[in-house]
């Protein structure tokens, strides 16, 4: 092992701690710690190259992210221990999402997921809402799309409810990820592409879009064309001040249901027959 490794401590408002973790993980997946107002994130290679891409991010956003950065070269310790032992697993809906270095719970659906692996383990409020939700709508051979994967948790909850499940993703790394997550759970996916919902040629009961509002806005109309007449639409992601634009886009479908947690929006449409 060698002797020192390389901290990057990101400071940032708390409602994007876990929006910005997201995108971190598209480019670094190993070794990140969620905080308070913070994400530090660990490595025995220089994490300049993260610094740089959020610096980046932030010059690219219609309203930037107030982000300051301390990198430091620390002495090793055993960090992925120390950051193990930081994760606790949570309970959403009929759901129990536990790292692998837990226990399964009784009297639960469980839903094996490492955080270190992807971002997705549950502890986010669009996440938690989603679990929620699906906890609620998805039913035994219904058929499920999730748009925007992931880690595949949602995809996962639907499979172990019973449900025909098809993942994609626009980034790679989190299709892998969708992979080594359903093979951790010993459970199968009907399709998993690496693209977005255009690439469909079915339509589903249910389609599920856990991704940011202006992401849910561009693709809609492809969402609504996923989704089969009177199925369902599981939209999250959405900052409450984003909202307003996210209900314009959708303003075809009737809204069964709306979820606010920790400033996050989730909706549930469905897609009536004319």
């Amino acid at each position: 092992m060698p002797n020192n490794y390389f901290e990057l401590t990101v400071s940032l408002d708390n409602a994007f701690v876990e929006s910005i973790a997201d995108y971190i993980l598209n480019i670094y997946d190993e070794g990140l710690e969620l905080g308070k107002d913070k994400i530090i994130i660990r490595s025995e290679s220089d994490l300049t190259f993260v610094k740089e891409a959020l610096v980046s991010l932030c010059e690219s956003l219609e309203n930037p992210i107030k982000m300051s950065f301390t990198l430091q070269e620390k002495e090793n310790i055993d960090w992925i221990k120390s950051y193990q032992d930081s994760v606790q697993p949570i309970d959403a809906g009929k759901f129990y999402i536990f790292p692998s270095w837990y226990e399964p719970k009784k009297d639960m659906i469980n839903i094996k997921i490492d955080p270190a692996l992807a971002f997705g383990s549950g502890h986010h409020a669009t996440t938690f809402s989603c679990l929620e939700a699906i906890s609620s709508y998805i039913k035994e051979d219904m058929e499920v799309i999730d748009v925007g994967c992931g880690s595949g948790i949602l995809g996962l909850a639907c499979t172990k409810i019973g449900a025909k499940v098809t993942l994609c993703d626009t980034d790679p790394l989190s299709v892998d990820s969708s992979k080594e997550n359903f093979a951790l759970n010993e459970e199968k996916y009907e399709a998993l592409w690496e693209g977005s919902v255009n690439k469909a040629t079915k339509s589903y009961d249910v389609v599920i879009a856990n991704i940011i509002a202006d992401v849910l806005k561009f693709i809609a109309k492809e969402l609504q064309s996923a989704c089969k007449k009177d199925g369902l639409l599981i939209l999250s992601g959405i900052l409450d001040k984003k909202e307003n634009g996210v209900i314009e886009s959708f303003k075809e479908l009737t809204l069964v249901k709306r979820t606010l947690k920790d400033e996050w929006v989730t909706l549930v449409y469905k897609k009536e027959t004319n």
